[in-house]
């Protein structure tokens, strides 16, 4: 046989994970080269979980959702050993070279990347495949179950329009995405949504509540309201923006870990908030306001054509590179092909909406309000 070549899926599981590494699988072993798959994440090198990949193994899992090979967010350098958390780094450098690998290919978003690179840095061959849901890992125009997770969130927002209209309810729909609007927005846009509110777009409640109103007034007895995870109001806003400069000045040590704290705080998801937006949208507009989480069943489920599609060409790109040398990459879906860019450019790299983003310019177009206080263009 030729290269040993390992493979782990880290971070929050996606569909299409398992299409990506059938496709690695295939393109090796038509060049006579071995896969490894480590369980659990960066945990499985790091205790030596690992599987043979071969045809047998890969065979009926491009359907599939989730990651046959499991997963986690623990990071080599911050690992659970028991009850103390260690850095693993020399045990993943141990088992790399130990099972001969050529190269280590790490599926995961932003959290994997950064481990990616340390890694990197330690001296191993790295090769990455971009996956979240979030679709905010940067140098590639999408990601392996942003698709799948867009599909599922937009058929939420049509099942929920039947209830909302035979009740005359305000109907309000937390979506995932982290701290960007991508999966909000797509939704709100292919779902018919008539407000949405996203984290690029801080939003002002006085303005949402009108138009919520607004379209009451007009005889529209129903609304649907898209609400991204991080969605934040602009009094929240100038909050975060006061602490994060106090903390730039402070050189105090315990009162800048106090102001750290409180930012945590109002940065952190907090499920309870969007349970108090409903109350106040309620007492506001004199209308019937609930709430749906749809949670974790935008990540779950069979990955959508695009997806295996995506995962395909990605899961192929990764392994070309591998026979021919590279690494220190990952490999990136630009205008519908795909090309290795370097790991530090996608690193700590967060990809937002820009207001200028042609999603964004659409909805407004559309008339979609995003809750401003006053109606900017993007400029």
């Amino acid at each position: 046989m030729g290269k040993c070549v390992g493979i782990l899926t880290a971070g929050g599981d996606s569909p299409g994970l398992n299409a990506a590494i059938r496709a690695v699988g295939r393109v090796l072993a038509r060049n006579n080269c071995r896969l490894i798959g480590f369980k659990d994440g960066f945990e499985g090198i790091a205790f030596d979980r690992c599987t043979e990949l071969d045809e047998t193994t890969l065979s009926n899992v491009l359907t599939v959702g989730g990651t046959i090979l499991r997963t986690s967010r623990h990071k080599p350098h911050k690992m659970p050993v028991g009850k103390k958390v260690m850095d693993m780094t020399g045990a993943i450098v141990e088992n790399y070279h130990r099972h001969q690998l050529s190269a280590l290919i790490c599926i995961g978003g932003g959290g994997t990347h950064k481990s990616a690179l340390l890694l990197k840095k330690a001296g191993l061959n790295i090769v990455t495949i971009p996956k979240t849901i979030d679709n905010d890992l940067g140098g590639s125009d999408s990601c392996i179950g942003f698709d799948t997770a867009l599909n599922v969130a937009t058929e939420a927002i049509d099942s929920l329009h039947s209830t909302a209209s035979s009740h005359k309810r305000i109907m309000l729909v937390e979506v995932m995405g982290h701290k960007t609007g991508w999966l909000t927005l797509g939704s709100a846009i292919a779902g018919g949504a008539d407000v949405v509110l996203i984290p690029e777009i801080p939003y002002n409640f006085k303005s949402v509540a009108d138009a919520l109103k607004s379209r009451s007034r007009a005889g529209k007895l129903f609304s649907i309201v898209p609400v991204a995870e991080g969605a934040i109001d602009e009094d929240t806003f100038v909050r975060i923006k006061k602490l994060e400069q106090e903390i730039s000045l402070c050189s105090d040590k315990a009162k800048k870990s106090s102001l750290k704290e409180e930012l945590s705080k109002l940065t952190a998801y907090n499920p309870a908030r969007i349970f108090d937006l409903a109350r106040r949208l309620e007492e506001a507009t004199q209308l019937e306001t609930r709430v749906t989480i749809l949670g974790y069943l935008q990540r779950s489920g069979t990955p959508s054509c695009f997806d295996r599609l995506l995962a395909a060409q990605l899961g192929s790109c990764a392994a070309q590179a591998v026979l021919r040398g590279e690494s220190g990459c990952m490999a990136a879906y630009e205008n519908g092909s795909c090309r290795m860019i370097p790991i530090e450019e996608v690193a700590g790299v967060r990809k937002e909406l820009s207001l200028d983003h042609p999603w964004v310019k659409n909805a407004r177009e559309l008339g979609i309000s995003f809750g401003e206080a006053v109606n900017t263009t993007g400029k």
